[in-house]
């Protein structure tokens, strides 16, 4: 399984939405130096705010990249208020692999 999340910086007030296979381990990265280079850096601590489980790696490439092309707070607050919101995203972007 892939999933999507989107991380909260109380810090930065920002969110960040990336994919991945293991959430726990990811975000573990994100508030580490292992990023620390990164964008991310500068936010931590993160928080996992939403994710969504994918059937494909593909799909969730395709999910995080549409999330990421709202560029909209009100929208990826909607994510998690409106779980409907992220059925239609899984039903829209549907892939065989």
């Amino acid at each position: 399984m892939h999933y999507i999340y989107v991380l909260y910086s109380p810090l930065l007030n920002k969110f960040y939405t990336g994919e991945t296979h293991d959430i726990p381990s990811r975000l573990e990265k994100h508030n580490s130096d292992y990023y620390d280079n990164k964008w991310t850096a500068k936010g931590k601590p993160w928080e996992l705010f939403f994710f969504l489980e994918c059937k494909s790696k593909k799909q969730a490439i395709l999910i995080e990249r549409h999330i990421k092309k709202m560029k909209s707070k009100k929208y990826i607050a909607n994510l998690k208020k409106y779980p409907e919101i992220g059925e239609k995203l899984l039903l829209r972007y549907s892939t065989n692999g």
